[in-house]
């Protein structure tokens, strides 16, 4: 079985698996709740499907691949402030506390991503590539660490996440992490062993995907007694970071 077989057939794989995605998004109405994630997905099938049928041809491939990955870091980007806005939505004291340490870590992890954009040195001849390489890792560092964040948060302050959301969440992350070490480690490793992290990065968000449908198409239960002493000190926590804001 050759190489090239087996990556196209976990892309084609990828494929039936966002128009899934898609599909449960659009027709069990969670494009409503999650605008953001619905085109991350939408685009996500659309730059899928174009790549797999200019495959062959390098020019429009490689045009195909910056144009989407470009428009991919930035909605990604945004699907992070979607699930942290349905995070902290119904507590606004903890909401603006955590808007303000989003914020801060947003900066270094900018700070970060600048570090290691300067440390690669000089794009060179490879080019418009390497630079989106360069730009996409900068990129995904930050995803990482503002998932972390969100991770954190609800641990700390024992934040019920609700199911589709947390859904949403570690999809996202398990994409985002194998999307990370390929575009880190791709270029230091021989042919093979590209070949090999690129296939893993494609079956990971195979598997997010999945995660995905299976959050999104499982009814969420209704709040149990057991989180009712959870929700209240939840509440304790919340006023009293609404009267150190308000002072």
């Amino acid at each position: 079985m050759s190489p090239a077989f087996v990556t196209h057939g976990v892309w084609a794989v990828g494929l039936f698996l966002q128009a899934l995605l898609a599909g449960v998004l659009l027709f069990k109405g969670k494009w409503k709740t999650f605008p953001v994630f619905t085109s991350y997905t939408i685009f996500s099938l659309v730059e899928s499907g174009v790549g797999y049928a200019v495959f062959n041809h390098r020019n429009l491939y490689f045009a195909a691949y910056v144009i989407g990955e470009s428009v991919l870091m930035v909605l990604g980007l945004a699907l992070v402030r979607e699930i942290f806005s349905h995070l902290f939505s119904a507590h606004g004291g903890l909401r603006k506390m955590a808007t303000l340490v989003f914020r801060v870590v947003v900066v270094l992890l900018m700070l970060l991503a600048v570090a290691v954009i300067y440390a690669k040195g000089p794009i060179g001849k490879s080019g418009i590539g390497t630079a989106l390489l360069i730009v996409e890792e900068a990129c995904r560092i930050i995803q990482v660490g503002l998932i972390m964040l969100l991770f954190l948060f609800s641990s700390a302050f024992g934040l019920r996440w609700r199911q589709h959301v947390f859904g949403v969440a570690l999809g996202l992350g398990m994409t985002t992490v194998g999307e990370l070490l390929a575009v880190t480690m791709v270029p230091h490793v021989n042919k093979t062993m590209a070949w090999s992290l690129d296939l893993a990065h494609v079956a990971a968000f195979d598997l997010a995907l999945l995660v995905w449908m299976g959050y999104l198409i499982t009814p969420e239960p209704a709040p149990s007694d057991a989180d009712v002493p959870q929700h209240a000190q939840l509440e304790q926590w919340n006023q009293a970071v609404m009267e150190l804001i308000s002072r």
